[in-house]
């Protein structure tokens, strides 16, 4: 029950590739913006698209993993927790922030690459000779 506690699903596409950095102690980190979308009519019967960005954090060889996996625009589904911090800035600003410290993931749908390999093959498959 105490796993329970702290857990996020969500299942989005990525924004952009993962960063991949290391902190000066060794570790790895990658992190990456996810967008989930809400889809919901207006009083005008109007289809309307809420999207809502995430910001995902993965540690370690799992960080280094996702780096070389995931590209821009793939759908993935993650599990992870909710982390809450603030930072200040040069200027000496406080600022807030949210992130997801990533557990696991799923690929939903395949990398740039692996779609353009598979759309050859099926190219060739469907030639007459």
């Amino acid at each position: 029950m105490k796993n329970l506690v702290n857990r996020v699903q969500l299942i989005g596409n990525l924004g952009g590739d993962p960063e991949l950095l290391t902190m000066p102690t060794g570790t790895s980190m990658a992190k990456f913006r996810l967008a989930t979308n809400e889809y919901f009519q207006n009083k005008k019967g109007e289809k309307v698209t809420e999207t809502t960005w995430h910001n995902i954090v993965a540690w370690g060889p799992q960080g280094e993993r996702i780096a070389a996996m995931f590209q821009k625009g793939m759908q993935v589904a993650i599990t992870g927790k909710l982390r809450n911090r603030s930072y200040e800035t040069k200027d000496g600003a406080k600022r807030y922030t949210s992130e997801i410290i990533l557990n696991d993931y799923y690929k939903l749908s395949k990398n740039v690459s692996e779609k353009a390999a598979a759309s050859s093959t099926a190219r060739e498959d469907n030639l007459p000779f």
